[in-house]
């Protein structure tokens, strides 16, 4: 295992910089998710990380030693793929063992190592199987097998569980949540879907067009967004943005509410006012906004309401056994304490 840190890294493909100054601390035992949507630059970042994309600018250090200049399989480094990359030809077992075919262990001692890893991963039943009588999970633990193997001291997941259906996502996701909290290696995890990072990390990095949004725990990125963007992103369904002013008074919104909250400016300031769909509730509390209900998806337990307002189209959950009905007014009301409120400017989270 060893710690990683990333340190004012770059990335231009010809004049075209795509990566600006990315700068992280990874520690020992760590699983750190980056998430972001397509062409944010994780997935670049993550190949910087394993060498197979040359750095521009900055430095990778794993361990306490910069491996800028040292090739992929100089790095102890192990990277699992989105598509499996897994020898149809060969057995489960001969497919583990490749991570090994370098190794300078003995035949005993590398036997030792297939069966410890295949016992970790519920696979010692699967050794014989060929690629083609496996399920799509099984398949993903091979090639997690395969790098297991190796014991490196740092995993990399580049969008694992993209090919795999809901079911067996859920599924993984677990398995590999699982496996860090047994074995403690360093893990790096890019994935699109804001649910695996949720669910999976320790901390959150998010990114958008090459720079770092904010680090944070789940329940950081989640509760203490620090912009309008990472609010948006993380959660679903996304966080209604309202438009308001700021002044000395308090806040008032665009629709005509007015709220009494921690948050003041000297001089009107105009402002986004985030309210995440689970803050908001069908008629109790501070009124926020009202309007007509122009669709509902049940979804069991509770139902989602879209509701047309002055403001624009927001979000609320409502009971699932008793929803408004379709074209029914309701009032949206919201705990002043559960609302973010954003420079509408900037975009910035307003303190």
């Amino acid at each position: 295992m060893a710690n990683l840190a990333l340190r004012n890294l770059t990335k231009a493909f010809g004049n075209t910089e795509v990566l600006h100054g990315i700068n992280l601390e990874v520690a020992d035992g760590e699983f750190i998710v980056f998430v972001g949507p397509s062409g944010c630059g994780k997935s670049t970042t993550l190949r910087m990380i394993a060498g197979l994309e040359e750095v521009t600018s900055g430095e990778v250090i794993i361990g306490d030693k910069a491996v800028n200049n040292l090739e992929p399989k100089e790095r102890d480094i192990a990277m699992v793929f989105q598509n499996y990359a897994i020898y149809p030809h060969m057995s489960v077992k001969k497919n583990i063992a490749f991570g090994l075919r370098s190794s300078k262990l003995s035949k005993e001692e590398k036997e030792a190592r297939i069966l410890e890893v295949a016992g970790i991963l519920d696979m010692v039943p699967l050794l014989d199987r060929k690629p083609n009588a496996l399920s799509g999970g099984q398949r993903q633990r091979v090639a997690i097998g395969r790098a297991m193997v190796r014991d490196p001291a740092v995993f990399l997941f580049d969008e694992p569980l993209s090919n795999l259906d809901a079911q067996l996502r859920t599924q993984m996701r677990l398995e590999i949540k699982k496996l860090h909290q047994r074995v403690g290696n360093t893990i790096v995890f890019v994935t699109h879907d804001q649910v695996e990072a949720m669910t999976m990390a320790d901390r959150i990095v998010i990114m958008k067009d090459g720079h770092i949004q904010q680090i944070g725990t789940p329940a950081e990125v989640y509760h203490q967004p620090a912009n309008a963007f990472v609010a948006q992103f993380i959660g679903a369904p996304s966080m209604n943005m309202l438009p308001g002013t700021l002044n000395g008074k308090g806040l008032k919104l665009g629709a005509g509410s007015s709220l009494k909250t921690k948050w003041k400016s000297d001089s009107a300031l105009d402002v986004m006012v985030g309210v995440r769909p689970d803050d908001l509730t069908v008629g109790k509390g501070d009124p926020i906004v009202s309007g007509k209900v122009t669709v509902r998806e049940p979804l069991g337990p509770e139902t989602l309401i879209y509701v047309d307002t002055p403001s624009g189209e927001v979000i609320a959950k409502a009971s699932g056994r008793t929803p408004p009905e379709l074209g029914e007014k309701v009032v949206l009301s919201a705990d002043p304490a559960n609302l973010h409120v954003f420079d509408a400017k900037t975009g910035m989270a307003v303190q």
